[in-house]
C-alpha cells in the first residue's frame, strides 16, 4: 500500500494542491488592525507568529493581492488580536470587510491602533521590518504592549483545513 506522504506534488504547478498541503497546518486566528487617515481598518489573518522574547517581536503576512495590504505594510504601528472561538462572526466581518468596527467593540489602544474587546490576547506593535515575500509581505512588529485574557478556560478559535474549530487539549 502507497503511502499518501510519499505522492510527491511537483511544485511550482500545483497551486491548488499545494495550498491544500498548507491547510494541513492548523493556525490560531487573528484580527490585525491599524488606524489609517480614512479611519480604522482591520483584517483577518492567520499567518500570526511570534519570533522573538528579545526584543519583542511578532509578524504576520498579508497578501500583495489584497486591497488592505498598502495600508498595513505602510503603517507605523498597528495591533494584532488573538480570537476565542465564540469570535467567528468578528472573523468573518473583517475577512470581508476592513471597516466592520461598527459592528463590534472597540477602542483606541496605547498605539493609536483600535484595539477590539473581548480579544484572548493583543499586541500592540510598532513596524520593525517590512520584507518582500513571493506573492505576501512579511511585517515583523516590535511589541510595545500586550494584553491577554487571564481565564484559561477560554479556548481559541483555529482554522484548519478550511474550517473553524477551537483548541482541544488531548487527555493522557
Amino acid at each position: 500500500m502507497a503511502d499518501p506522504l510519499h505522492h510527491f506534488i511537483p511544485l511550482p504547478d500545483a497551486t491548488v494542491e499545494l495550498r491544500r498541503a498548507f491547510g494541513r497546518f492548523g493556525t490560531g486566528v487573528t484580527i490585525v488592525t491599524v488606524q489609517t487617515a480614512n479611519g480604522p481598518l482591520g483584517m483577518t489573518a492567520n499567518s500570526f507568529s511570534s519570533v522573538s522574547l528579545d526584543p519583542p517581536l511578532v509578524q504576520w503576512s498579508p497578501a500583495l493581492s489584497s486591497k488592505r495590504h498598502d495600508a498595513f505594510t505602510n503603517a507605523a504601528q498597528f495591533a494584532v488580536h488573538i480570537l476565542g472561538s465564540g469570535q467567528r462572526a468578528l472573523s468573518d466581518a473583517f475577512a470581508v470587510s476592513g471597516d466592520a468596527f461598527d459592528q463590534f467593540d472597540w477602542t483606541v489602544g496605547p498605539n493609536g491602533a483600535p484595539t477590539l474587546a473581548g480579544c484572548l490576547a493583543s499586541f500592540h506593535c510598532v513596524t520593525f521590518g517590512v520584507h518582500p515575500a513571493g506573492d505576501h509581505s512579511i511585517v515583523l512588529g516590535q511589541v510595545t504592549h500586550a494584553a491577554y485574557d487571564p481565564d484559561d478556560s477560554v479556548a481559541g478559535l483555529m482554522y484548519d483545513q478550511g474550517r473553524y474549530g477551537r483548541f482541544t487539549p488531548l487527555t493522557e
